[in-house]
């Protein structure tokens, strides 16, 4: 059992940090080996929140299967939560800011991804 719902939430984060790879305006792991603070912070906070939401899917079901599907339904909310959070802040591009490495945006996006993990979590399983 251990090894499905480990080999299933890697390749889930994986697949979901490619799908915000997609939807961001810059290359997170590129901006990373540059050396930029602020979309470490903020792609470490999706990490973090994405494998939240799977932690509670995996102690709220009862098959991997579930998991899947349960961690699925969170993820699709986290990215909403991150269209909300841009579309929310009209005097500024969230990703153009982060992509300047503006510290302080990249710590709200994180701060903002791992409290909302916990809320969506809590509602998931």
């Amino acid at each position: 059992m251990l090894l499905g719902y480990f080999s299933v939430a890697v390749l889930q984060l994986i697949v979901y940090l490619y799908c915000f790879e997609l939807v961001t305006r810059y290359k997170c792991w590129d901006e990373i080996r540059k050396g930029n603070v602020a979309v470490a912070m903020a792609t470490g906070g999706k990490i973090f929140g994405i494998c939240n939401i799977m932690r509670f899917s995996i102690t709220g079901s009862s098959s991997v299967y579930d998991t899947m599907i349960w961690s699925f339904l969170g993820f699709l909310l986290l990215l909403a939560a991150y269209f909300l959070f841009e579309f929310l802040t009209p005097v500024f591009s969230i990703d153009q800011e982060i992509k300047e490495d503006n510290r302080a945006v990249g710590l709200f996006s994180m701060i903002i991804s791992v409290s909302l993990s916990y809320v969506i979590g809590a509602s998931v399983g």
